[in-house]
């Protein structure tokens, strides 16, 4: 009975899903992962799959670098968002607030108080992860219901669905927390010519 008590008050604990978004938005503030992304359709169909690395500091600057199927850079400065289609050489930029609304880097880089923005529910434990379901205040938010994962108090998966019925998947690797990110790495360079 004693060596199992011992057990007991050594194992990690983890929070519900609630208090690991709580914890993620309040004490995470760089963060950086390698990810895989599909998006189906209300029937399950895959539409798109895609993958690279992203890395993002609060408040609002991130960068989304998709490699496959096809080189996409996306920026975001804090006041700006630029996006670079390499393949078609076409860059296109907007004010951040416009730009990132109806994107998972809206809801990754984002800081203030979440209960503004969301009805936020306990999801419960499914496939190993603790769950939490963010259903937007706002009808022009692009998405209807967000669902994030997390293992063992890190985040590891982002499902949107959105209006059409469409669903996207982000699942999370090679996760780093509170690391140190250059500040060029948040500033977009037109390429040569550009």
């Amino acid at each position: 009975v004693v060596t199992v008590l011992l057990l007991l008050t050594h194992a990690p604990v983890y929070a519900d899903g609630l208090s690991d978004l709580q914890r993620f938005y309040n004490e995470i503030k760089s963060y950086s992962a390698s990810f895989e992304q599909v998006v189906v359709d209300e029937n399950l169909r895959l539409l798109e799959a895609s993958s690279g690395e992203f890395s993002i500091e609060r408040p609002g600057k991130f960068r989304w670098h998709y490699a496959t199927p096809s080189e996409q850079l996306i920026i975001g400065d804090g006041r700006q968002v630029w996006i670079y289609d390499v393949e078609l050489e076409q860059i296109t930029h907007r004010k951040s607030d416009a730009a990132v609304s109806q994107t998972p880097a809206m809801l990754l880089s984002g800081k203030g108080n979440l209960d503004d923005s969301f009805i936020l529910e306990d999801a419960g434990q499914h496939d190993g992860l603790d769950w939490v379901r963010m259903i937007p205040k706002s009808g022009d938010s692009g998405f209807t219901d967000v669902r994030i994962g997390f293992l063992k108090g890190k985040l590891q998966l982002l499902e949107m669905k959105d209006s059409f019925g469409q669903s996207t998947r982000m699942d999370f690797k090679n996760i780093k927390e509170n690391i140190d990110i250059p500040e060029e790495l948040f500033t977009f360079s037109p390429p040569t010519g550009g």
